[in-house]
């Protein structure tokens, strides 16, 4: 018999959805998977584009101008990320979870909130999606794309490679947290009263991060974003330091992952108060 409290109602108002499997060979055959990838494809195509556009439209403008707050600056470039999470999460929630980034992802897998196939052709869509998005930048601006970078991450001049390694860490963490958060369904059903939607603070954890790493290594946070323009722009600095940007972002997505599902939501108590329930039988 489920427990209630002693106003006769179930003391559990949620539903927490049960462990993905590790593989799901049902999930091959529908339809609602495949466009899931699609989504998440078209989803990191558009966020590449728009907001590689903005870094080098801004690096453009500051160039030619002698004024110093010309363009959108590092503040508009961090609204240009974080907006388009916002807005393309809240357009592809509902098809694919909107993970848009390859860090998420795996977060989520680690989780058992997806499968281990479908995180991993969630990945291959979403690192396809960001070279097709940069290829459209570079096409569009092809005069100024080699000049300014090509929206390529790389470690800025002043910083080790272990301040770079940990603040991809530190901000994928804040990211990955920010999304399990916004969809915990323990959250969903406490404050279904207020009116915000998850989107609005995963995009705005983007934002933030944003403003605080830009100076440090361009902000990856996103695996497939730092992959997709380094294949596009294809420079040296660009892949020497590659591999900050999936070490890192899966390094806090995981601590993340375990700090919320084990910490927060008490998942080891659980899974010992299970083990034990058994044992007694």
């Amino acid at each position: 018999m489920a427990a209630k409290d002693i106003e006769g109602f179930p003391s559990k108002d949620y539903h927490d959805p049960p462990p993905a499997p590790l593989v799901d060979a049902e999930e091959l055959t529908q339809w609602s998977f495949y466009r899931a990838i699609i989504a998440e494809f078209i989803a990191t195509l558009l966020f590449l584009y728009i907001t590689v556009l903005t870094v080098i439209g801004y690096k453009s403008q500051a160039d030619h101008s002698t004024d110093p707050c010309s363009g959108v600056g590092i503040l508009g470039i961090a609204w240009a990320f974080g907006g388009m999470i916002f807005v393309l999460v809240y357009c592809t929630a509902g098809i694919s979870g909107g993970h848009i980034n390859p860090a998420v992802t795996f977060g989520l897998f680690l989780a058992r909130k997806v499968s281990l196939v479908r995180a991993i052709l969630y990945m291959v869509a979403q690192c396809l999606g960001a070279i097709c998005g940069c290829g459209l930048v570079k096409a569009f601006q092809r005069a100024y794309y080699s000049k300014y970078g090509g929206g390529a991450n790389g470690l800025n001049d002043g910083y080790s490679k272990g301040t770079g390694l940990a603040a991809e860490i530190i901000g994928t963490f804040v990211l990955v947290y920010t999304v399990f958060s916004a969809t915990d369904p323990k959250r969903n059903a406490r404050d279904s009263h207020v009116p915000v939607l998850a989107p609005l603070p995963i995009g705005f954890a983007v934002f933030m991060v944003h403003l605080a790493t830009i100076p440090i290594t361009g902000t990856g946070i996103n695996p497939a974003r730092s992959f997709g323009a380094a294949v596009i722009y294809n420079e040296k600095k660009a892949w020497d330091d590659q591999w900050l940007f999936w070490v890192g972002p899966f390094i806090g997505a995981a601590i993340a992952a375990f700090y919320h599902q084990y910490i927060l939501r008490a998942g080891a108590i659980k899974a010992l108060g299970s083990f034990r329930s058994s044992s007694a039988m």
